[in-house]
C-alpha cells in the first residue's frame, strides 16, 4: 500500500493547484424527466439484481473490503488528472470494483458512491440519478468484467496477467460510459445538439480519461494482488486445484486457504493500509487535483448541452462542491470534506454490504432448518 500511495502521489505532483472543485457527472436538466425516471427504473432493477447477486460474492473477509472499495473510489474521484488542453479527468471505478470484490457487488459499490455524492456534495443531479448509476455504475462494470473475464481465460493464469486484464477493461469501460451517456442524450437530451458532434467529443475525451483510469485501476488491483490475492474477486483460481487420487480417482484437494491462513496475513491489514491511503487522498492529495473540468463538464459548455442546466437540489449542503461551510481556508475545508465523504461512504457501504452478508447467513439457516 506504501508504494501504491506513493505512485499515486507521483502522478498528482504535476498537477494544478486548486482547491477542490466537483468531480462532475451528469446533473440535472441535461437528460428530460421521462428519459431520467426511465433511467431510475432501470437502475433500480440493476441494484435489485446485483443485492441478489452480492449474497453470493460477500462473505466474512470480503463484506467489510467492500465498503472499503466503496470509499476508495469515493477518494480516488475527488483526483482530477489533465488528459488534453483545458480538459481533465477521473475514475469513474466500475472496473475497479468488479474485479476487487466482483460484478454484482461493484455495482453497489458504485451506487453508494454515487448516492453519497449526490446527497451530501451535490455532485450528480438527484433527479439524473438513475441515469448515473445505469452510465458509471452499470454499463462500466458489465463492460469491464465481461472484457476482464475474457482475458483472464486466454492469457496465462499468472498475477501479471490480472493487472494486464484490469489495464484493458478499465481502459475500455470508460468509452463505453460515454457511448451510454450519448444514448441516453440522443433519447432524451434537453438541448438540439447534433448527435454525432456529441458522440465524437464524448468518447474522444473519454478515451484519453481511459488511460488515467486503467493506470489507476492496474497500480490498486497489482497492489492489492501482491499482498493478498485470495482477498481479489477477479484473481480467484488463477492455479489449478491440487488433483489427489482417492479410491482410484482424481478428486480436488482442498484449498489452501481452507487449511491454513492466506499469505499476506490478516484482512484487517489490508483494510487498514486501504483506509490510510483513501484518507490520505480525500484529504489531502486531492488539494493538487486539476482545476479543469472533467470531460463531460467540457463537452457540455464547448457543444452548448449545458444550456438547461437546473441547480443542484442539495446546493445548499454544507458539503456541496467539496468544501465545508464556512472553512475559508481552501486546502483545511477541501481537506476535511474529502475526510468526511470517506468515512460517510465507509459507514454506508459497509452497513449495506453487512446486511446483505446476514440476509445471505440467514437464508443458509433456514434452509438447513427446513432440510432437517
Amino acid at each position: 500500500m506504501r508504494r501504491f500511495l506513493c505512485d499515486l502521489c507521483a502522478l498528482a505532483s504535476p498537477l494544478q493547484v486548486a482547491p477542490i472543485i466537483n468531480a462532475v457527472h451528469v446533473p440535472d436538466g441535461f437528460i428530460n424527466a421521462p428519459v431520467s425516471a426511465a433511467a431510475g427504473i432501470v437502475a433500480a432493477g440493476a441494484v435489485a439484481v446485483s443485492l441478489r447477486g452480492a449474497r453470493r460474492e460477500l462473505d466474512e473477509r470480503t463484506a467489510p473490503l467492500a465498503g472499503l472499495v466503496a470509499a476508495f473510489i469515493f477518494a480516488v474521484q475527488m483526483l482530477n488528472f489533465p488528459v488534453a488542453a483545458g480538459t481533465s479527468g477521473h475514475l469513474l471505478g466500475g472496473a475497479l470494483a468488479a474485479i476487487l470484490v466482483g460484478p454484482y457487488t461493484g455495482v453497489l459499490c458504485i451506487a453508494v458512491v454515487l448516492l453519497m455524492q449526490g446527497i451530501l456534495f451535490a455532485d450528480g443531479g438527484l433527479t439524473a440519478l438513475g441515469v448515473n448509476i445505469t452510465v458509471m455504475g452499470v454499463v462500466t462494470v458489465v463492460v469491464a468484467y465481461a472484457l476482464f473475464r475474457g482475458l483472464v481465460l486466454v492469457l496465462p493464469r499468472t498475477r501479471r496477467s490480472v493487472t494486464v486484464a484490469s489495464f484493458v477493461a478499465a481502459l475500455v469501460s470508460v468509452p463505453a460510459a460515454a457511448v451510454a451517456f450519448t444514448l441516453f442524450y440522443a433519447i432524451g437530451g434537453t438541448t438540439d445538439v447534433p448527435l454525432g458532434k456529441v458522440l465524437t467529443a464524448m468518447v474522444g475525451v473519454h478515451t484519453l480519461i481511459g488511460i488515467g483510469e486503467a493506470v489507476i485501476t492496474m497500480l490498486t488491483v497489482g497492489a492489492v494482488v501482491a499482498v493478498r490475492p485470495d482477498l481479489v474477486h477477479g484473481a480467484r483460481g488463477l492455479t489449478a486445484p491440487l488433483k489427489l487420487r482417492v479410491g482410484g480417482e482424481l478428486v480436488d484437494a482442498a484449498p489452501a486457504s481452507a487449511v491454513a491462513p492466506a499469505p499476506g496475513g490478516s484482512p484487517k491489514k489490508v483494510w487498514i493500509g486501504g483506509l490510510v491511503t483513501a484518507l490520505v487522498l480525500a484529504g489531502f492529495v486531492s488539494f493538487y487535483a486539476s482545476a479543469s473540468p472533467d470531460g463531460l463538464e467540457k463537452v457540455a459548455a464547448d457543444k452548448g448541452i449545458d444550456k438547461n442546466v437546473e441547480e443542484h437540489a442539495a446546493a445548499g449542503s454544507p458539503l456541496a462542491d467539496y468544501g465545508v461551510k464556512d472553512v475559508d481556508d481552501a486546502r483545511l475545508s477541501g481537506g476535511l470534506a474529502g475526510v468526511i465523504g470517506v468515512g460517510a461512504t465507509l459507514a454506508v457501504g459497509t452497513g449495506a454490504f453487512w446486511a446483505v452478508r446476514r440476509r445471505r447467513a440467514a437464508t443458509a439457516e433456514a434452509r438447513t432448518g427446513a432440510q432437517v
